[in-house]
């Protein structure tokens, strides 16, 4: 029975901050991979960032890079997306997955487990 939830999406203006947050139950999860996923209305669902099963590699893409870090803490069976100089074309739902394995990925083929998704909304 894996289960994840997510937290920590909001309403901000475009320049602002926020940092979510999932913690997962009924797995291993210092054993596997995470990632963070979005959709936005009409949009298909694209990969944000991954993050390896010890936190030593982490993906991201590229219209995020150098604004997101994608980090963990396996004590606490959670990873966390921080999110900084938010845009308005960064307004989706913003999902976690948990990987097949340790290996960090993009591809969402290597998932397994999704969260219901947490709201992200960037105002002009």
């Amino acid at each position: 029975q894996v289960q994840l939830v997510e937290s920590g999406g909001g309403l901000v203006q475009a320049g602002g901050s926020l940092r979510l947050s999932c913690t997962v139950s009924g797995r291993t999860f210092g054993w596997y991979a995470m990632g963070w996923f979005r959709r936005a209305p009409g949009n298909e669902r694209e990969s944000v960032a991954a993050i390896s099963h010890n936190g030593g590699r982490t993906y991201y893409a590229d219209f995020v890079k150098g604004r997101f870090t994608i980090s963990r803490d396996n004590a606490k069976n959670t990873v966390y997306l921080q999110m900084n100089s938010l845009k308005p074309e960064d307004t989706a739902n913003y999902y976690c997955a948990i990987g097949r394995s340790a290996t960090a990925s993009l591809n969402q083929i290597d998932y397994n487990y999704w969260g219901q998704g947490t709201q992200v909304t960037v105002s002009s």
